[in-house]
């Protein structure tokens, strides 16, 4: 139907009860694009209504070389995200009731991320929004919604989508700089580097409810010399920084200097941030994952034998469930979970993790002997983790000097200024001795593959046999259960919960068999989003997914409070 037509067809609806809004269900040709009515909210208070604009490249005309590689691609759609959401929030007006006049566009954070709300092709260019159909009461606002749908979505599309509206200089130093950001994080492996903060970041950020970059009085990141290290960008560029090398590095420093806020900045470089972040060259390794310890979560059949045995009554802990973990069981579970995932470096910050998981010194082993003590400290295990496993560790500690025996790169913060102490940090050590008695045995132990059931997966409630409800980046209902994601600190944007609650049903559907562990399951999911998208996730054309991690995945299906599992 075209455009004039389609105004006409609005109009006729004004005054009729909101439910006739769902004859607008389908596609309409505009000039210089098709929009799309996927679904339709049966109420002004309801969830708002789903769209699509599909924009064909001879209108749109992007250059090929802003999206003809995945990296380049994802950032543009990013940037188109941008620009749609500042276009919203500026335009969007109340309209009548409830949501009426609504538009928006999944909000992104300061991270450059592939999202469903964007596409880009040689084709077209796509964008999905929500759009609050206007009502007053529960009768339909006809004119009202004409102007949304005929007049505003079309000078969206004018000022947002057409590559000759929008600057293209502000466009190349988007995509640049998520270029730069990924190649530097591919080059860490060849470096022997978990991480690099450039020379020049910014990472304080303005507080803990606001990821934007703290401007007023903080200290550029400056990086000690003997860690520094120097990168030719493909463009000839060359960026300097400090160099965090595999193995187990220690953040050290007295309070308030600066030692959680660089490793905040370690834990989010995992993703690529946008120009203007300041951390825009802080990156670290993908498979890199933020540890702590959780009371109350539960836990379905862990092996943390290697770090928790003999507990009293006889209890097995090679096959560990509980539904109201400790803060010691928690953060062992984590860990044994996170490597059987497929992290390769584990970040931990002692204000978050339980004291008597992370050490026992020689006074408490004089008077609580080894047989009594069932926790094995991971100050005993965490030479292992990487002798045995390869798993590098970056530890926080402002409390424990017993960690200089095992660190091989010690950084102090002085006034948020890094300064390699490693040097001195070992001749304390040697000049100071503990007098502790290691407890870890001679290696790790095993990561045994666990195998979900099932039956133990269930998103049905009442009678829908999918019902999934995300908070923000905390919570997912599923089903009839809650999984509390609170302590999963790298996710970032809530549209990554969504898939990964979509993710959850999918894998029960598609993978999960009593067969395949759980281990399997992820790559698999992963292999499936990379060769077909996050829309293989289901078939809403929904444009509120953002890709995750499998180790994020992973964290929900095991804070999942039904799961149930079995040793391979």
């Amino acid at each position: 139907m075209p455009q004039e037509a389609f105004r006409d067809r609005i109009k006729s609806l004004d005054g009729q009860g909101y439910k006739a809004y769902k004859s607008l269900k389908g596609q309409y040709a505009f000039s210089q694009f098709t929009l799309h009515i996927d679904y339709v909210q049966g109420d002004p208070f309801a969830a708002p209504s789903r769209l699509r604009v599909v924009v064909p490249q001879s209108v749109a005309q992007f250059p090929l070389n802003l999206y003809d590689t995945s990296n380049c691609r994802i950032a543009l759609e990013d940037y188109l995200i941008r620009q749609v959401d500042r276009w919203t929030q500026a335009v969007s007006t109340h309209r009548g009731s409830g949501k009426s006049g609504l538009i928006a566009i999944t909000r992104p954070s300061q991270a450059i991320l592939s999202r469903t709300a964007a596409s880009v092709s040689e084709s077209a260019v796509e964008i999905r929004f929500v759009v609050g159909l206007p009502a007053f009461g529960r009768r339909i606002a006809g004119l009202q919604a004409a102007a949304l749908l005929c007049d505003d979505i079309p000078a969206l599309v004018t000022d947002t989508l057409l590559y000759q509206h929008l600057d293209p200089n502000d466009i190349d130093a988007h995509c640049n700089c998520a270029e730069n950001a990924n190649w530097l994080r591919q080059q860490l492996n060849a470096r022997n580097l978990v991480a690099f903060v450039a020379d020049g970041s910014v990472l304080p950020r303005k507080s803990g409810v606001d990821e934007r970059p703290l401007k007023d009085g903080t200290i550029p990141f400056k990086s000690p010399d003997s860690l520094r290290v120097s990168f030719t960008l493909p463009n000839g560029n060359v960026v300097t920084g400090m160099g965090i090398p595999r193995g187990i590095t220690l953040i050290v420093g007295g309070g308030y200097h600066g030692k959680s806020t660089l490793l905040k900045a370690i834990e989010t470089g995992v993703y690529t941030h946008i120009p203007g972040d300041g951390r825009e060259q802080v990156v670290t390794h993908t498979a890199a994952v933020k540890v702590r310890a959780e009371d109350g979560r539960s836990v379905a059949g862990v092996d943390i034998s290697p770090f928790i045995n003999h507990l009293p009554q006889g209890k097995t802990t090679q096959h560990f469930s509980t539904g109201d973990a400790s803060g010691s069981t928690s953060q062992a579970a984590s860990i044994i979970e996170a490597i059987a995932a497929g992290a390769t470096a584990l970040l931990i910050d002692e204000d978050t993790s339980a004291t008597n998981f992370m050490i026992r010194d020689h006074r408490m082993q004089a008077l609580i002997a080894k047989d009594r003590e069932p926790i094995t400290p991971f100050v005993d295990k965490v030479r292992q983790l990487y002798d045995d496993y390869d798993i590098s560790t970056i530890l926080v500690m402002g409390g424990s000097g017993d960690y200089f025996d095992v660190a091989d790169t010690v950084i102090a913060l002085d006034s948020y200024c890094p300064v390699d102490v490693t040097t001195q940090a070992k001749q304390i050590a040697e000049a100071d001795r503990t007098d502790r008695q290691a407890e870890g045995g001679e290696t790790f132990g095993s990561i045994s593959p666990r195998i979900v059931l099932p039956e133990s997966i269930n998103p049905r409630r009442g009678k829908r046999d999918v019902s999934l409800k995300v908070r923000a980046t905390d919570e997912i209902r599923f089903g009839n259960d809650v999984i509390d994601l609170s302590a999963v600190e790298q996710l970032v944007e809530s549209g990554q919960v969504n898939a990964i609650a979509e993710a959850i049903v999918y894998a029960q559907q598609v993978y999960f068999d009593g067969t395949q562990s759980l281990a399997d399951v992820l790559v698999a999911i992963a292999e499936d989003i990379a060769a077909k998208g996050l829309d293989c996730l289901n078939d809403r054309l929904s444009g509120d997914l953002v890709v995750f991690r499998p180790l994020e995945l992973a964290a929900a299906i095991n804070r999942l409070r039904s799961l149930k599992v079995r040793m391979r």
